[in-house]
């Protein structure tokens, strides 16, 4: 098998998810470094990388081994399973309609509801030109409401996985948006199954190997 290319930059918490899953499945992958800006060459906005991405975003991939280039990591992560994941490791827990629908809303809920509310955060805490509380205070809200929702769903499995059973995909979703609580300027203090659950993710070879691949440095205990 030819080495799967992950398009990555090292800030980003998608690339991360997406590593996750490869190491948890064993199969081989190569991380392609990008920066920000429109650097030909390097950039993510630049037109080397608008060929791989039309939207200028990481994290993107390419897979010699069927010639199929995605981005966005849903569509990633769910490409990865229905190629590679023949034993249904990362899939739903069961079998049932109800078990894969479960496994579906978790899944969007991160990539339409807690992701982006933390990106803006982010955005407004960090990046913003002009400072604008009102918009730090409504997404720093919404992703501690976001926070609420998924410590209930956590207290299911006793912090061990967002879905109860075992660990899925679904977590590895979570996992890299959730580890930048402090960078988003947010206290994790309400909400002791998320740290439990961090420190679980933390532990596992397959989130150290990734986070090693993709940042340089593995994830650290959360107290």
């Amino acid at each position: 098998m030819q080495p799967l290319v992950l398009h990555a930059h090292s800030s980003g918490p998608n690339p991360i998810k997406i590593a996750i899953a490869l190491e948890a499945l064993q199969v081989p992958y190569t991380v392609q470094q990008w920066q920000f800006g429109d650097d030909p060459t390097n950039g993510v906005k630049g037109e080397a990388f608008l060929k791989i991405n039309e939207n200028g975003r990481v994290p993107a991939m390419e897979d010699p081994n069927t010639g199929v280039v995605s981005w966005e990591s849903g569509a990633i992560m769910n490409y990865v399973r229905r190629v590679y994941d023949k034993a249904n490791k990362l899939g739903p827990v069961g079998e049932s309609e109800q078990d894969k629908v479960d496994f579906d809303k978790w899944e969007y809920f991160l990539l339409t509801t807690l992701g982006p509310m933390s990106g803006q955060t982010n955005w407004f805490r960090h990046y913003n030109a002009t400072k604008n509380e009102d918009a730090l205070k409504r997404y720093s809200e919404q992703t501690d409401r976001c926070y609420g929702v998924l410590e209930g769903q956590l207290k299911k499995s006793g912090g061990r996985s967002v879905l109860p059973g075992r660990v899925t995909a679904v977590d590895y979703h979570f996992e890299p948006w959730v580890r930048q609580f402090a960078f988003a300027g947010l206290s994790l203090d309400k909400y002791p199954l998320i740290k439990a659950w961090l420190n679980e993710m933390a532990a596992r070879d397959e989130v150290k190997q990734a986070y090693n691949k993709v940042k340089g440095e593995a994830p650290s205990a959360i107290e």
